[in-house]
């Protein structure tokens, strides 16, 4: 037998901030970027009652863990359940399991964050939010660890949820935070967009987008639906989490490829690629560059072993026993 750590979403959600997130997810993806294995997801739809059962995985040797998530989402609860198996990369036992849900805006954040800090100019300043559920405000949270940003603008369809999102951000961030009344407005002199929404359909403009800027896409990943115009796409430097995924899931990528704006090989590199320095990813201060993030075990395996390390030394959680196959697997 071996003691496994059971950890709640109560016992994870306190030990970190956004930065440390950002810091474990950008290590993550240096070591795919050198070798390290990931998968894209897997994600099997149930028609009745509808639902979705994904799961995704990834091996950090650097950082000593392996594994990923496994999340339903609808079928008759209509709501979603995160679980997160870690693993010993090097003994290959079970270290942990987490309940992922506390944690998933700030991995994923983190991975968005690695990417503007990668992609988009140094001299950044303005950044425009479409979208203004959980995973916006973890974009946001994270994002604005990389870059000193001196105007936020956020758009979605309700006032009423772009205004409480421009509230709760203008106490947190040493920004002009501003809610506004069109995607458009959002963009206007924005040299950072990020698009977190549960649109099937683009949510800004090509034309919006002007030279220089960096667009990270993260509220889709379904082949039938893309947050942004295919124009833009076939314009930018594409870089998504995954090569692999770009052709599965990515329907961003996937409405370009189909109309013949592009061809398979317009991916330009992984995220891992540019933050391992094996691919420069931008080159010139006019270009667009665009983060296609649709989720990963490389964020969900770094944050996981950080918050797993952190409540273990705070005596967190509880252990329940797995016996190794070598014991149970008797067939008796």
């Amino acid at each position: 037998m071996t003691d496994t750590l059971f950890l709640s979403s109560a016992d994870v959600d306190d030990l970190a901030e956004p930065a440390d997130y950002v810091a474990v997810v950008r290590d993550a993806y240096r070591q795919i970027g050198e070798g390290a294995p990931a998968e894209p997801r897997t994600k099997l739809l149930n028609r009745k009652p509808p639902g979705m059962l994904t799961t995704y995985a990834a091996v950090l040797p650097e950082t000593g863990a392996m594994g990923g998530y496994t999340y339903s989402a609808g079928f008759g609860a209509e709501d979603a359940w995160f679980m997160t198996p870690l693993f010993d990369a090097e003994s290959g036992e079970p270290l942990a399991l987490l309940d992922g849900a506390s944690m998933n805006p700030f991995k994923t954040g983190a991975a968005g964050a690695v990417a503007v800090d990668a992609l988009a100019r140094e001299d950044a300043s303005e950044i425009a939010i479409i979208g203004s559920g959980a995973q916006a405000r973890g974009q946001l949270a994270t994002t604005a660890t990389v870059r000193a940003f001196e105007a936020v603008r956020v758009f979605s369809p309700t006032a009423e949820n772009r205004e409480a999102f421009a509230d709760e951000f203008a106490d947190r961030l040493d920004a002009d935070v501003s809610a506004v009344a069109s995607a458009g407005e959002a963009l206007a002199g924005a040299d950072v967009v990020i698009t977190a929404t549960t649109a099937s359909d683009p949510v800004i403009d090509d034309d919006a987008v002007e030279p220089g800027t960096h667009v990270t896409a993260m509220g889709q990943y379904s082949p039938g639906k893309n947050e942004l115009p295919p124009e833009l796409v076939a314009r930018a430097t594409y870089v998504p989490d995954l090569r692999a995924r770009a052709t599965q899931d990515a329907g961003s990528f996937l409405a370009p490829l189909e109309s013949g704006l592009i061809d398979e090989d317009h991916v330009a590199a992984e995220l891992g690629d540019v933050v391992a320095a094996t691919h420069p990813g931008r080159t010139s201060d006019d270009e667009v560059t665009v983060f296609d993030s649709g989720g990963t075990g490389v964020e969900t395996v770094a944050a996981a072993h950080m918050l797993y390390e952190r409540a273990s030394e705070a005596g967190r959680g509880q252990t329940i026993d797995f016996a190794p196959a070598s014991e149970a697997l008797t067939g008796r």
